[in-house]
C-alpha cells in the first residue's frame, strides 16, 4: 500500500515560521457545482484565478471526484493478478512467455473490461463530476527506448485516452491526466509500474534519455488535448520521490528541477490548460509558484496519515503556506482515527478540490475496506502470470473485470461519501 512518511514534526515546525492569516472560508452552494450531462463545449475549459478554479462563463468549479487506479497502471494489492510484483514485472513475464502481440491483447482484454461506459454512468450517477485516470509511458511505449506502439493506421496510439476522455465529456465529467509512472520512474514505489527504479531524476546519460522521453510523452499529450474542455488539468508526475530515502531539502531540489523542466515542455505545446504539481509529501516539497514564474497551476497534496489532528493540521497548513494557489487532495484514505466526515468537512473549509483513491479493486479483502467504492463480496479469481495458460489469463481478465458483471458498491460511498457530494 502507498505509505506516507511522519510529516507532523515538520508541520510543527511550519506552523512556527508561518505568520500570515488564512483567508476566509468560502461557502458553496452545491447548485453553483452541477455539472450538466451534456457533453463538454468551450465554455467549461477551466482556469484559474487565485486559490479557486473557474469554467470560461465566470463560474466556479469545485472538483470532486474519483480514481481509476488500477486500470492502466497496475499495482498487485488492487490487481487480479499473482506471482508478479509489480506492472514491469507483468509485461516482461507475458512477453516471454507468448510474445509481444499475445501479452498486449491480454493486457487490452484486461483494460478494455475492468473500466466500460457503464462505469462513466455509474460514477457520474453517483454525483462525481471528475476522474483522475492514472497512467504509464508503458501505455504508449513498448519499451524504455521510446519504441512507440502504434495504432492500425502507423499512429502512435492514443486511442484509449481519446476514448476516456470522449466518455467523460459526453458526461459533463473532468478528467486529470496523471503521468502515474514516467519514463525511468519518478520514485522507489511500484505503483510507478516499477519498484526500486527512480531513474528519472539520474544525473547520467541514460537519466537525461528518460527525461527526453517524458518530455516527448507529455508533448504529445498536451498537443492532442490542447483547446479540449474535458481535460481538467495535467498531473505532471505523480509521486515524484515516493518511498525514496531523502531528506524533504533533496526531494524539493530534484521536484524544482524536473518540474521546471515538464512546465516548460506541456506550456510550449499547450498554453492553456492547468497544469497540477504534487508536493510529496509536505509543502516545502514544492516552491511558490511566483518563484518560478508558473502561472494557471494548482498544487496537490496526497494524504495517507491516521489521525483527524494530523490531516487538519496538514490542510491548514498547506493552504496557509500556498494561499493564493488552487489545492487538490489528489489522493486521500483515512487510517486509524481519521474520519471520512472529518476529512471532507475540513477540505472544504479549507478551500480544497479531491480525489478519492480509488474507484474498483479486486485485489486483497477490498470488500471489507473502504480504500475502493467498487468491489465483490465474493472475492477475484487472480491471473497466475507464470503458470496459468493464455486462455486461462484472458478468461480471468475477461467479463469478469466488467463493473456489472459481479462488482457490488462496498457501502463505502453510501456510508462516507455519498452526502458530501449534495
Amino acid at each position: 500500500m502507498k505509505g506516507i512518511k511522519s510529516v507532523l514534526a515538520i508541520i510543527l515546525a511550519a506552523a512556527v515560521i508561518v505568520s500570515a492569516g488564512l483567508p476566509a472560508a468560502y461557502s458553496v452552494n452545491s447548485d453553483d457545482n452541477d455539472s450538466s450531462s451534456a457533453a463538454f463545449d468551450s465554455s467549461d475549459f477551466l482556469s484559474t484565478k487565485g486559490k479557486y478554479l473557474y469554467n470560461a462563463k465566470g463560474e466556479r468549479v469545485i472538483l470532486r471526484g474519483v480514481n481509476l487506479g488500477a486500470w492502466l497502471v497496475f499495482e498487485d494489492w488492487l490487481c487480479p493478478y499473482e506471482e508478479v510484483s509489480d506492472n514491469f514485472e507483468v509485461i516482461n513475464t507475458l512477453e516471454e512467455r507468448f510474445g509481444t502481440e499475445k501479452a498486449y491483447e491480454l493486457l487490452n482484454t484486461y483494460y478494455d473490461n475492468t473500466i466500460t461506459e457503464y462505469d462513466f454512468d455509474n460514477i457520474k450517477s453517483m454525483g462525481f463530476n471528475c476522474v483522475r485516470i492514472p497512467f504509464w509511458f508503458r501505455n504508449f511505449y513498448y519499451d524504455d527506448n521510446g519504441t512507440k506502439i502504434l495504432d492500425e493506421n502507423g499512429e502512435w496510439d492514443f486511442s484509449r485516452l481519446d476514448w476516456a476522455v470522449e466518455e467523460c465529456s459526453e458526461r459533463g465529467l473532468y478528467v486529470i491526466l496523471d503521468m502515474h509512472g514516467a519514463v525511468g520512474y519518478q520514485s522507489d514505489a511500484p505503483h510507478s509500474g516499477k519498484g526500486t527504479s527512480c531513474g528519472l531524476f539520474a544525473d547520467t546519460e541514460q537519466g537525461e534519455r528518460y527525461r527526453e522521453l517524458t518530455d516527448e510523452l507529455w508533448t504529445a499529450i498536451a498537443s492532442r488535448y490542447k483547446g479540449n474542455p474535458a481535460v481538467a488539468m495535467y498531473d505532471l508526475l505523480n509521486e515524484p520521490m515516493c518511498d525514496v530515502n531523502c531528506t524533504e531539502l533533496d526531494r524539493r531540489k530534484n521536484n524544482e528541477f524536473i518540474y521546471t523542466r515538464l512546465y516548460d515542455t506541456v506550456r510550449k505545446a499547450d498554453p492553456d490548460h492547468i497544469i497540477t504539481m504534487e508536493c510529496i509529501w509536505t509543502m516545502f516539497a514544492l516552491p511558490h509558484k511566483a518563484l518560478k514564474g508558473w502561472s494557471n497551476v494548482v498544487y496537490q497534496v496526497h494524504f495517507y496519515q491516521n489521525s483527524d489532528f494530523i490531516f487538519n493540521l496538514f490542510v491548514f497548513l498547506t493552504r496557509i503556506y500556498f494561499a493564493d494557489t488552487p489545492m487538490i487532495m489528489g489522493e486521500f484514505y483515512p487510517h486509524k482515527t481519521t474520519t471520512w466526515k472529518n476529512c471532507f468537512t475540513t477540505m472544504e473549509k479549507y478551500d480544497f478540490n479531491w480525489m478519492l483513491w480509488t474507484y474498483k479493486a479486486t485485489g486483497h479483502l477490498m470488500w471489507s475496506s473502504d480504500w475502493c467504492l467498487m468491489g465483490s463480496k465474493d472475492g477475484f479469481e487472480r491471473a497466475k502470470i507464470k503458470s496459468d495458460s493464455f486462455d486461462e489469463i484472458k478468461r480471468k481478465w475477461g467479463e469478469n473485470q466488467q463493473t456489472q458483471s459481479g462488482f457490488q458498491e462496498t457501502g463505502h460511498y453510501e456510508n462516507n461519501v455519498k452526502e458530501f457530494l449534495k
